[in-house]
């Protein structure tokens, strides 16, 4: 049984969220919670509201999940569009810079009664 949510169009860097993602990535879905609420990142917040985001649909997909078991089995981060942006230079000149989008993925599903953890 495998439930995913996703936020996308996220706005931070994708390398700075992947710095919390992998943390958490095979964690059991309790553990990840809490490795994200003691974490120091801006982002760990947002993650957390994905991972429970995903725990909620896999409760509502089926009746006889239990919660306890679910383990986070995918947890990636894609690159979003981005944005140009120009800031003024010296000498009429204009520097380009981009902000960054992200695109966050958490998948969790079911350990079997018999697989170690």
């Amino acid at each position: 049984m495998l439930a995913k949510a996703e936020a996308r169009y996220v706005r931070t860097s994708p390398q700075k969220v992947r710095l919390v993602i992998d943390m958490i990535r095979g964690q059991r879905a309790g553990a990840a919670i809490n490795i994200l609420r003691g974490t120091n990142k801006r982002i760990a917040p947002m993650i957390e509201k994905v991972l429970r985001s995903a725990i909620a649909n896999a409760e509502s997909r089926s009746n006889d999940i239990d919660v306890d078991r679910l383990f986070v089995s995918e947890a990636y981060v894609n690159e979003g569009p981005r944005m140009k942006r120009i800031r003024p230079a010296p000498m009429g000149r204009a520097y380009r810079y981009q902000r960054r989008m992200a695109h966050i993925v958490v998948k969790v599903s079911e350990k079997k009664t018999g697989e170690n953890q």
